[in-house]
């Protein structure tokens, strides 16, 4: 299957030789016509579920509520006793937003579901790939902490500090006026919130662990253990920490390794170029697209 490169020289060329032809009808074809052939070669359903944070800014390209819309318009048409093969490339996003789309996925699809991982799936994109039976990942791909945001803002750093404040202020009451400062910046009720928002995580991913790619009967300490890696500031440091296939691994998550079917990899790894080159190209910051139909969010959204 063609490279990166190899897929910008066939466009050009096509151009050139087609003066006519629109390039996004072009590229929109080569995209399903190569998502075709994976599900064509797994003989499973495959949507693609991109994001383009590497390339772009905007407040679109997180995982959020409205993505249900998108999944319900690729999954219209998918024969869908065939399972599902979710190529995730994502920095995440909502907690909530991703339960409703698992839910979603798990119903149709009868919990027959994989997630491939060409390169990103980061916090609650990691959330949604272990929600699944298995992860395909390559050598160059990552899965990131769970833990979740509040404005860029880490819950765990937010807990942290209001613990911190607590400690000091019981030992030294003389402190009160600099931690008022300090804490006056987020709002009301907020380390509730991040609380909150920790202990959701940790129960969905362990409910999701435990129905699909473990038995929460009796594989219940190695889905505590996987929990703990996975929401795990202290360890993790930064969210956006990078965990490759052997730190995966390492975890217990059950993982493929794309390199083990070459074939299998250079079809998924032709979707992941012709996506990013279309975010290249277009105004789109996010895409669900199965082989049958395609939903967009441009960066001008609401």
């Amino acid at each position: 299957m063609p490279s990166r490169n190899q897929i910008i020289s066939q466009i050009g060329q096509i151009m050139a030789e087609q003066p006519g032809t629109e390039v996004n009808i072009y590229i929109d074809n080569l995209r399903k016509g190569y998502i075709r052939q994976l599900s064509d070669y797994s003989k499973r359903n495959t949507i693609a579920y991109y994001s383009a944070f590497m390339t772009k800014q905007s407040l679109n390209m997180d995982i959020n509520d409205s993505d249900i819309n998108g999944f319900m318009c690729v999954v219209h048409d998918l024969d869908r006793t065939k399972g599902l093969d979710l190529i995730l490339h994502t920095p995440g996003g909502s907690p909530t937003a991703s339960e409703s789309i698992v839910k979603y996925l798990r119903k149709m699809f009868n919990n027959d579901i994989r997630v491939i991982v060409p390169h990103m799936a980061m916090s609650a994109g990691t959330m949604i790939a272990c929600s699944s039976k298995e992860i395909l990942m390559g050598t160059h791909s990552s899965l990131g902490p769970i833990d979740p945001q509040f404005n860029g803002i880490p819950a765990y750093n937010i807990k942290s500090e209001f613990e911190e404040a607590e400690i000091e202020l019981e030992k030294n009451p003389n402190k009160a006026a600099y931690w008022a400062i300090k804490l006056q910046q987020y709002p009301a009720a907020f380390m509730k919130s991040a609380i909150d928002a920790i202990d959701l995580s940790d129960k969905l991913l362990t409910d999701w662990l435990g129905t699909s790619m473990f038995d929460k009967r009796i594989d219940v300490e190695k889905i505590d253990h996987i929990v703990k890696k996975l929401n795990n500031h202290t360890d993790s440091l930064v969210h956006d920490r990078h965990f490759d296939i052997d730190t995966c691994k390492n975890f217990g998550l059950k993982i493929v390794g794309l390199e083990e079917d070459q074939k299998f990899q250079e079809k998924v790894l032709s979707i992941h170029h012709a996506m990013m080159i279309s975010f290249d190209n277009f105004l789109a910051v996010k895409m669900i697209e199965s082989c049958e139909n395609t939903y967009i969010i441009n960066s001008n959204n609401n």
